[in-house]
């Protein structure tokens, strides 16, 4: 039933088929946003990509310092770079160009490190933290999901991946946490909580969340130029926007 359901859910979505399905994931700070994105991805095969929300960081300026800054802000984010990204795709334009950010210097790599879209994917799934929280973004959206995951699981992950992969030191990462993660989270990410068409608790653990997304995607993609899900012509007046799946 809970397939079904998600199934006609991801039907209220824009039945344009000749450009891809972009997907919006959001959730809190290492809440598992990234490995749920791998997994989905992983599962559609060749026909998806992910963007990570964080190419988009602005560039630490000279003046501000890494240990004061808030990362976790819509100001720290380049919102009107993911838009104009997002919107080249609906176009179906080839040779998307995503920003690689260095997280130990602050800053997006040269261009020339720039990840480059040569082909068209069928999916696309944006993830971050603030996935959901500007309106621009979020109308770009076919589905968008909020991962939910326990503040202490998450603090513990981010521990742990800051230190291992970020270059930063302990004290450093609970310093950012207390002064800006967690402010952050609660005034500017858990509110968009409310624009979710699908809650996935316990992020990349809920393989039973995961596989109701992967297989209600197949079935809305599956043919090649179908505009509408074999099961009937589902509309957005017969499944109201509102309408939320907590799996």
């Amino acid at each position: 039933m809970l397939l079904l359901f998600f199934i006609a859910l991801v039907a209220q979505a824009s039945v344009v088929v000749d450009r891809p399905f972009i997907i919006g994931v959001a959730g809190g700070t290492a809440s598992g946003k990234t490995q749920l994105t791998s997994k989905v991805v992983s599962r559609l095969d060749e026909e998806a990509v992910s963007i990570t929300q964080d190419s988009f960081y602005r560039d630490l300026l000279p003046s501000q310092d890494a240990a004061t800054h808030n990362f976790d802000a819509p100001s720290a984010f380049d919102f009107d770079a993911q838009c104009h990204v997002l919107n080249a795709l609906r176009r179906c334009e080839r040779g998307v160009r995503i920003p690689d950010y260095d997280y130990a210097a602050n800053a997006r790599r040269p261009r020339v490190h720039d990840r480059v879209l040569d082909a068209l994917p069928r999916i696309v799934v944006f993830e971050g933290i603030l996935a959901l929280y500007d309106h621009r973004l979020r109308d770009l959206f076919d589905l968008k999901v909020f991962v939910d995951a326990d503040a202490d699981v998450r603090l513990a992950r981010r521990i742990r991946r800051d230190i291992k992969s970020r270059g930063r030191d302990l004290d450093g990462v609970l310093r950012q946490y207390l002064a800006f993660v967690k402010p952050s989270f609660d005034d500017f990410c858990h509110p968009t909580k409310r624009y979710a068409d699908v809650i996935v608790p316990r992020g990349a653990e809920n393989e039973a969340a995961i596989d109701i997304i992967v297989n209600g995607i197949r079935a809305r993609t599956r043919i090649a130029g179908q505009r509408r899900l074999s099961s009937g012509d589902v509309t957005a007046a017969q499944h109201p926007a509102a309408a939320r799946l907590v799996l």
